[in-house]
């Protein structure tokens, strides 16, 4: 846990403190969707919403911008229910899936992500449950020596919401080999990629980032979210069910059997946000000269026992902080 400074004040702006959700009735963003882009797309999308998400149609609205009526008439026109969901393969990869938005991902301290944007989030299903899942914002934002660079819902200003610069809306690009892969140019030239690899034990992450300006970019914070929620047993809002330790944040479930591990190497800080709740494992980049692209790594997984210094060893000794073949 770092000193409290200039760097642990802004997080705290961005991510600690505010209401709590008590179970009160989901908020639905209703002028936050998006609408399919074609009928393979829409079809991609309630597959996405109605066989893993197990969204509600009122979610898939809040989503899509779909009429209820619209919605049973694609569904049934493509038997899409809950009983028609495939079975996974017993030696499938983790479940990773772009998170379609329609559903807030936090519990509380909903006013500090506001109109939470689904282009930098995937949900990864937990093995034990298939209708239990985390979603990681990868990134939630980013910060430079010339302020807050990008941040992917609405709270405070960044560089762009002072100019009255609108970024535009992307989507993962969903490759075939299950991997996922977004990225985005700033207006001012910086450019940032993120990449997401399932594998059968990890979900492997990447981001690598582009000095496009004129000058020396440092102070280069990632701040990456896994947001518990969506996960049963994990969503106390506490941070007594956490440990923090060099790169890793791991959180352990309600019976203390199975906890949600993640990490960034280079290590800035790892943190957890009790109202939300969510773990933070969040890097920092090198120094970017000019013209210079600079790369950090990131893992999620899953464990299923009660030793957990003994499986956070183990994970180091993967080698997933050195580059990928």
């Amino acid at each position: 846990m770092c000193r409290v400074s200039a760097v642990a004040s802004l997080c705290i702006l961005l991510c600690v403190s505010g209401p709590v959700w008590s179970g009160q009735k989901d908020e639905l963003e209703t002028d936050n969707f998006r609408k399919p882009a074609s009928d393979a797309d829409l079809r991609y999308w309630l597959e996405n919403m109605v066989w893993h998400h197990r969204y509600s149609n009122a979610e898939i609205t809040a989503a899509t911008g779909l009429s209820a009526d619209e919605i049973e008439k694609a569904t049934k026109r493509f038997g899409i229910s809950p009983d028609t969901k495939p079975k996974r393969r017993a030696d499938a990869p983790l479940l990773v899936l772009p998170y379609p938005g329609g559903r807030h991902p936090r519990i509380g301290f909903r006013d500090g992500a506001i109109r939470p944007q689904p282009e930098t989030k995937v949900s990864v299903f937990t093995p034990w449950d298939e209708s239990s899942y985390v979603v990681v914002d990868v990134p939630e934002a980013v910060w430079s020596n010339l302020g807050l660079t990008y941040l992917a819902h609405t709270h405070v200003p960044t560089l762009w919401t002072k100019q009255n610069i609108k970024l535009e809306q992307l989507e993962w690009n969903r490759r075939a080999d299950g991997t996922f892969d977004l990225e985005r140019k700033l207006p001012n030239g910086i450019r940032f990629g993120t990449k997401v690899i399932p594998q059968s034990d990890a979900v492997r992450m990447e981001m690598s980032l582009t000095n496009g300006t004129k000058e020396k970019l440092s102070d280069l914070r990632v701040q990456m979210c896994v947001l518990l929620r969506g996960a049963a047993g994990f969503d106390k809002q506490t941070n007594d069910n956490k440990v923090f330790s060099g790169p890793y944040a791991a959180c352990k479930s309600a019976d203390g059997k199975r906890w949600v591990i993640t990490a960034w190497d280079p290590i800035h800080r790892a943190w957890g946000n009790p109202p939300c709740p969510c773990i933070h494992a969040d890097p920092k980049f090198p120094d970017c000269a000019p013209g210079e692209t600079q790369h950090i790594r990131g893992w999620l997984s899953f464990y299923q026992g009660e030793d957990i210094e003994a499986e956070l060893r183990r994970i180091e000794q993967t080698g997933w902080r050195k580059k990928r073949d």
